[in-house]
């Protein structure tokens, strides 16, 4: 059976938690962009700005838990699991999450999003574990700290390179169609991405169980600290490791906001360490907590997929049913291709930490039945669910 670390199941569920938040703004709340300094506002945007502790924290901890099945598997069998799930994942974004998020049973849009990159970097991670483990460092470092230098390149954003760009490395267009009628949302560029992947691999193997734990402890504060400094630092010089550089704004509120605006898509150095520096001081704190709060976590950290998809169809119903009672025409606002919203629909923000609150609980008992369900039954394609 495998062994759960449960710090990383603790913060895993931490980070579904908040996710929830974010996804029940989009689907209920009034159509916004949380991160526009002109028109937002502190809690509007600070209840954005929490949830992109999400998605870096959610590919970061994959790689470790790769790592973790590799202690169960030969390089071969788990080169093969990695290739199916990846697979399995990206497949899950396109017919999954693409209906969830457009509601459109034709698929005029196709949705690429944080399943995607995480998918990618299982795939990637397939072809890499035949090698050491310093190369996949080597590599994942260069991404990491490294990509940003491709802001001041001329890369190509027309035809198939352009496409290719996009997917790849930044949504540029950020739509790229495949026929007259059809569109891939390239919401998530895989290669940036895929450093987190590869650096939570390198992390991973911290979690052996011949692993000094305070020794482990140390490491990842010390890596915290590092990366939240190199935040502040790289940020106050505001010249690399973001596109989109700070500015003074009309008070202080909104100039710390401008600070903390980095950028998710494509995402840059200032977005990862603004985010998993605090995640690494976090899962070093929670090595050896126990307490109803952190067991809470550990329900949902325990069932990553299933929770994800289920609170998704969740907010959906809620979505229509909230629609339907209101009497609004079940029509899109202003054509908008993601996150169906019918034009005129919209709560405000105090209703959606209502719903967000409503949603966790109700999936808690669903989730610690099918973590105990997964626990006690070996069939194969739970590792997929």
């Amino acid at each position: 059976m495998k062994q759960r670390i449960h710090s990383i199941d603790i913060i895993r569920g931490l980070i579904m938690i908040i996710m929830t938040l974010d996804h029940t703004r989009d689907f209920l709340h009034y159509p916004s962009s949380p991160t526009n300094m002109q028109t937002t506002t502190v809690i509007l945007f600070l209840t954005r700005w929490i949830t992109h502790f999400c998605a870096p924290t959610f590919v970061f901890l994959s790689g470790v838990s790769v790592f973790l099945a590799g202690q169960l598997r030969t390089k071969k069998e788990l080169s093969v699991f990695l290739l199916k799930r990846g697979l399995w994942l990206i497949v899950s974004d396109l017919l999954l999450i693409s209906l969830l998020f457009t509601f459109d049973l034709q698929y005029h849009i196709l949705v690429l999003e944080v399943l995607w990159v995480t998918g990618f970097g299982m795939i990637l991670l397939a072809l890499l574990i035949r090698t050491s483990l310093p190369v996949i460092a080597a590599i994942g470092l260069i991404i990491f700290f490294g990509h940003n230098l491709l802001d001041y390149l001329q890369l190509p954003k027309d035809g198939i390179a352009g496409s290719a760009t996009t997917l790849l490395l930044g949504p540029f267009r950020g739509m790229i169609p495949i026929s007259p009628t059809r569109s891939i949302a390239a919401l998530y560029a895989v290669v940036p991405w895929a450093g987190a992947a590869l650096l939570g691999y390198v992390f991973g193997h911290m979690y052996q169980t011949d692993f000094d734990i305070k020794r482990r402890k140390k490491i990842l504060l010390a890596s915290g600290i590092f990366l939240s400094i190199l935040f502040i630092l790289l940020r106050a010089i505001n010249h690399y490791g973001d596109p989109r550089p700070w500015s003074v704004q009309q008070n202080i509120a909104h100039t710390i906001v401008s600070f903390l605006n980095t950028t998710k898509q494509v995402p840059s150095l200032l977005f990862f360490s603004m985010t998993l520096g605090p995640i690494l001081i976090l899962l070093s704190l929670v090595e050896k907590t126990s307490n109803r709060f952190t067991n809470i976590c550990r329900v949902y950290g325990h069932v990553p997929y299933f929770y994800f998809i289920l609170h998704l169809c969740l907010l959906r119903i809620f979505n229509i049913v909230l629609i339907a009672i209101e009497g609004i025409s079940f029509k899109s606002s202003d054509n908008l291709p993601l996150v169906w919203q019918a034009a005129g629909f919209g709560h405000p923000l105090w209703a959606v930490y209502l719903f967000w609150i409503a949603v966790v609980v109700l999936l808690y008992f669903p989730c610690r039945w099918y973590g105990n369900f997964k626990r006690t039954h070996g069939y194969w394609w739970l590792s997929y669910l």
